[in-house]
């Protein structure tokens, strides 16, 4: 009988260690490569990679999704005094660096998402590659898997934001006018953010930026007072 009850208790254990690491399959592998990173961006990813694989969402969390405008509002929760929102930004990600990391995202069915994502597809290459219509078409496609995989979980697509460079412009701008116009075709909602950011040479406002791209603190009190209504008409669980 000692050796059934030392058999007991062990058992929990063993199967905690093993649901843990089985959780390995949801995140990309080391050795993948992401053609639209730089060499900067491509290091960061596997770093913040094996981060989120140490501390994986929970479920039903609301996810900030997206590349180092996302990552740089550090702790989401605290900003918008809302619990449960957990920041998957990573600095230099690329759309199709978010579609090769969506399995984590959809595997704990958040209630939301809020997606920011394509100005690093734009300004880690040539202007003109990849396209307005391949990157639009990919943050259209991230929406249709999490909607497709997570049906319950509210997608939310943010507009890219202007920034100071004037030859990204007009690529932005067509961006963003893809992604409204397919709203009524697919399941998520857009949040304009483009239109509180711009100034009225379609850049972005000085005030509201650090070095042209990313933002300072006043853009992110910005972001925060534009999105608050939404993120709290989110039901809490």
């Amino acid at each position: 009988m000692k050796n059934l009850k030392i058999i007991i208790l062990l058992i929990p254990f063993v199967f905690f260690g093993q649901e843990n690491s089985n959780l390995d399959y949801l995140y990309p592998k080391e050795d993948l490569i992401i053609k639209y990173h730089d060499s900067w961006g491509r290091n960061n990813y596997k770093k913040l990679i094996k981060e989120f694989k140490k501390k994986p969402l929970d479920f039903n969390d609301i996810v900030f999704l997206g590349n180092s405008i996302t990552a740089g509002g550090n702790d989401w929760s605290r900003r918008l005094n809302y619990p449960n929102i957990k920041n998957r930004g990573i600095s230099g990600d690329v759309s199709d660096g978010i579609l090769a990391r969506i399995d984590e995202i959809v595997h704990f069915k958040p209630r939301a998402v809020f997606l920011l994502i394509g100005i690093n597809d734009l300004w880690n290459n040539d202007p003109n590659i990849p396209s307005s219509n391949y990157i639009a078409n990919n943050i259209i496609k991230i929406t249709q898997v999490i909607k497709e995989r997570s049906s319950n979980t509210k997608v939310y697509v943010q507009t890219l934001l202007p920034v100071e460079k004037d030859i990204y412009r007009v690529k932005i701008k067509k961006i963003n006018n893809i992604i409204k116009l397919n709203e009524k075709t697919n399941s998520y909602k857009v949040i304009d953010l483009y239109s509180v950011f711009v100034n009225d040479n379609g850049l972005i406002k000085n005030e509201l930026s650090k070095d042209g791209i990313h933002l300072n603190e006043k853009g992110y009190d910005t972001w925060v007072q534009f999105i608050k209504p939404t993120v709290y008409s989110i039901k809490p669980y």
